[in-house]
């Protein structure tokens, strides 16, 4: 049985380019009689807000995406997470990193790394990979915070020969070192991205991962931590992003209208995920 889910962040409303990628989840379960879960990564709670959580569910309503089984909570399942940093730990391919961002921005520009673009970052430079006992002890002692970072090479090094199908890029072979020494448990949250992803897929047993192509790099990392956990490995399906009227993506950050918006031009959210599904964009976006 297909199992798919979509796994929003409620830091904000939803907006078009959710519903496009919640509509194939959603479809690509259903279409075959299987499974559609829903997700909220709630993990930062600097961030997430008990507002947005309840304006997703009436999005996802309002669209007419029911999903099944309880909706589920990362904020709940942090001790999973933790367990999970323990095994790697045990590997001895984790440290303790300490830098800020602003020391990780000057080691960046010390060393002439060009930015990548907004979904790839330049590399960490895994200063604090280096760092000798004495030091580690003495930052300890003093109190400073730190993230634990996964040391890229040597565990690459010791799972190789990786691969990851995707349906519609094709059978992969994984290459976590190009993501550098990524960040496992962070300073201001517990588990990243990265882990909590890698962790709740394989207990929600998702076996249709399917969100957008600016997270296609991630999978690279994801497929090395599922081989590090002894996690299975799902397949992908990595669709094209929504874009405006200026080759934007659609984000967050970048203001995108919200499904709340759009509201006035579609009574029914029913109609709208149907218009995606046909790919009848609303006037001014387009996929890429």
């Amino acid at each position: 049985m297909i199992i798919s889910r979509f796994a929003p962040s409620p830091t904000g409303r939803l907006h078009l380019g959710h519903a496009w990628s919640a509509v194939q989840a959603h479809d690509r379960a259903r279409d075959v009689g299987g499974r559609f879960l829903l997700r909220i990564e709630d993990i930062d709670g600097r961030r997430s807000r008990p507002e947005h959580v309840a304006a997703i569910l009436d999005d996802m309503q309002w669209l007419g995406l029911a999903w099944d089984g309880p909706v589920v909570f990362q904020s709940e399942r942090v001790p999973l997470y933790a367990e999970a940093l323990d095994r790697l730990h045990a590997s001895g391919h984790t440290y303790r990193c300490f830098c800020t961002r602003a020391d990780i921005a000057a080691e960046i520009a010390a060393a002439g790394s060009a930015p990548h673009g907004d979904d790839v970052p330049p590399l960490h430079p895994a200063a604090c990979r280096h760092r000798s006992r004495a030091e580690i002890d003495a930052r300890l002692a003093a109190g400073e915070p730190f993230a634990w970072r996964l040391d890229m090479a040597a565990a690459a090094a010791a799972h190789r020969d990786l691969t990851w199908q995707g349906e519609l890029a094709g059978q992969q072979s994984a290459r976590p070192e190009t993501a550098g020494d990524v960040v496992l448990w962070r300073k201001d949250a517990p588990a990243s991205y990265h882990l909590a992803v890698t962790v709740d897929d394989a207990a929600q047993d998702v076996t249709h991962v399917v969100r957008g192509r600016d997270l296609f790099a991630a999978t690279h990392v994801h497929r090395l931590l599922q081989a590090m956990l002894g996690l299975p490995t799902p397949t992908y399906r990595h669709h094209p992003l929504l874009v405006d009227a200026n080759g934007e993506r659609l984000a967050k950050r970048h203001g995108a209208p919200t499904l709340a918006d759009l509201r006035g031009a579609y009574p029914d959210g029913r109609t709208l995920a149907d218009a995606l599904r046909s790919a009848a964009l609303p006037n001014g976006y387009a996929s890429a």
